[in-house]
C-alpha cells in the first residue's frame, strides 16, 4: 500500500542452497513420492524428539487425523481439547466422527488447564488433546498422569512446538505427538507433518492409515487415505532439522530482546524449567487491540492475532452447543492477544523498530 514502510513479516521461512541441493538430488533420483528420504527423515525426527517411532504425513492436520484414528477414535467418542487454538485441532476430531469437548485454558500460558480437563471427562471420553500453544509446553506431565489415571490416550498437538521441552523431555514424547511443517513453523518442508510415538501398535496403524489402510500392497485392512509425505518434502525437512536448534535459540534471543524493551503490554510467560521455542511472540494488550494491529501494519510491522475467535465460537462448531461465556479465559485471550515478529531472520534493527513502534503506538 502506498505510504507504508517496508514490511517486517510475522513469519519468514528460511530456505537456501542446502535445501535446493537436497531437492535437486531427489529430482535426479527419480524417486519423488514416499521413499528413502521419508524413511531417513522419520528416523532423524524420532531421534530428535526422543521416541521409538516417527511417521511422516502430508500435513499437520493429517498428523492429527491419522493419530486419532490410530488410537481408535471414532463415532460416539469424545476428545477433550482446548478452545483456544487453530481450527484444525477441533475439526480433526470431527473428521474422525468424534466430538470435541472443550476445557478452558490456564491464564498463565493459555494452554489447556488440567483441572478444567478433569471436570469435563465422561464415560465417552477416549483421549485428551492439548496444544503446546505458541511453542510453550502445556502442563504435559500433569495431563499425562491424568490420562494414565483414566485410561485415556494423550495426543499432543505440537504443531507450533518443534524442540520445546518440559521436564527435560521434548514435547511429542509424552504421548502421541503431532507436528506441522507448514512454511510459518519453526522448521518447514513446504507442507508436511509428523506423528511421534513409543507405541509400536499406534505407529503400525498410523503407517497403514496414511497409505490407504494397506497392510501390504493391494491388501487394505483398515480405512485409510493418501496422507503420505513426498521425498521432496522429506529432503527439505532433513536439512531444516539440522538447523532447528540454532533457529530456536535465535527465536529465544529475539523474544528476550523484545521483552526487555516493550512497555504497556503483558509479556508471554515461561514456566520455570520449560523451554519455550517462540513459534509466536504473543503479548496481551487492552481493548483497542484490533486498532493497534492495523496501525502496526500501517507502520510496516507484521502483527497478527492468534486467534481472534475461540473455537467454540466458530460457526462450524457452534452447533455443538457451547455457548458464549463457557470458557472465560479463552474468550478473554481471544480479545487481547497480539503476535509480533520473532522469527530468526530478524536483524537487531528490525527488533528495535518493532519495540519502538509498539511502545509509541501504545503510549
Amino acid at each position: 500500500m502506498t505510504g507504508r514502510r517496508q514490511q517486517i513479516p510475522i513469519a519468514q521461512p528460511l530456505l537456501g542452497a542446502e535445501e535446493q541441493e537436497a531437492v535437486a538430488q531427489v529430482i535426479a533420483s527419480g524417486q519423488l513420492a514416499q521413499g528413502p528420504r521419508v524413511a531417513e527423515f522419520e528416523r532423524a525426527f524420532a531421534d530428535y524428539v526422543g521416541t521409538k517411532h516417527a511417521v511422516a504425513v502430508s500435513s499437520g492436520t493429517a498428523a492429527l487425523v491419522v493419530a486419532l484414528q490410530a488410537h481408535g477414535i471414532g463415532p460416539g467418542d469424545e476428545v477433550v481439547t482446548t478452545p483456544f487454538s487453530f481450527v484444525a485441532t477441533a475439526t480433526s476430531i470431527i473428521a474422525c466422527g468424534a466430538r470435541p469437548v472443550f476445557a478452558d485454558v490456564d491464564p498463565f500460558d493459555l494452554n489447556l488447564d488440567p483441572e478444567q480437563v478433569e471436570r469435563v471427562l465422561s464415560p465417552r471420553t477416549k483421549a485428551v488433546l492439548p496444544v503446546h500453544l505458541y511453542g510453550h509446553p502445556a502442563r504435559i506431565t500433569e495431563l499425562a498422569e491424568l490420562c494414565d489415571s483414566y485410561g485415556l490416550a494423550l495426543i499432543e498437538d505440537a504443531a507450533q512446538a518443534h524442540g520445546a521441552e518440559h521436564a527435560g523431555r521434548r514435547v511429542g514424547s509424552f504421548g502421541t505427538g503431532c507436528f506441522s511443517f507448514y512454511p510459518t513453523k519453526n522448521m518447514t518442508t513446504g507442507e508436511g507433518g509428523m506423528i511421534t510415538t513409543d507405541d509400536d501398535e499406534v505407529a503400525a496403524r498410523a503407517r497403514q492409515i496414511r497409505d490407504h489402510g494397506q497392510e501390504r500392497r493391494y491388501l487394505h485392512t483398515r480405512l485409510g487415505l493418501n496422507w503420505r509425505m513426498t521425498d521432496l518434502a522429506a529432503a527439505i525437512g532433513l536439512v531444516q532439522l539440522r538447523k532447528l536448534d540454532a533457529w530456536n535459540e535465535r527465536r529465544a534471543q529475539n523474544a528476550e530482546f523484545l521483552a526487555e524493551r516493550l512497555e504497556g503490554v503483558q509479556l508471554p510467560a515461561v514456566r520455570p524449567g520449560d523451554r519455550h521455542v517462540f513459534h509466536q511472540f504473543t503479548v496481551r494488550v487492552g481493548r483497542e487491540r484490533d486498532a493497534l494491529v492495523e496501525r502496526l501494519r500501517d507502520e510496516g510491522i507484521g502483527a497478527a492475532v492468534h486467534y481472534p475467535l475461540p473455537l467454540h465460537r466458530q460457526p462450524i462448531i457452534r452447533e455443538l452447543g457451547f455457548g458464549d461465556g463457557s470458557f472465560p479465559v479463552a474468550e478473554a485471550a481471544a480479545e487481547s492477544v497480539l503476535s509480533l515478529p520473532v522469527h530468526p531472520a530478524l536483524q537487531e534493527e528490525d527488533l528495535e523498530r518493532i519495540a519502538e513502534t509498539v511502545n509509541r503506538l501504545i503510549g
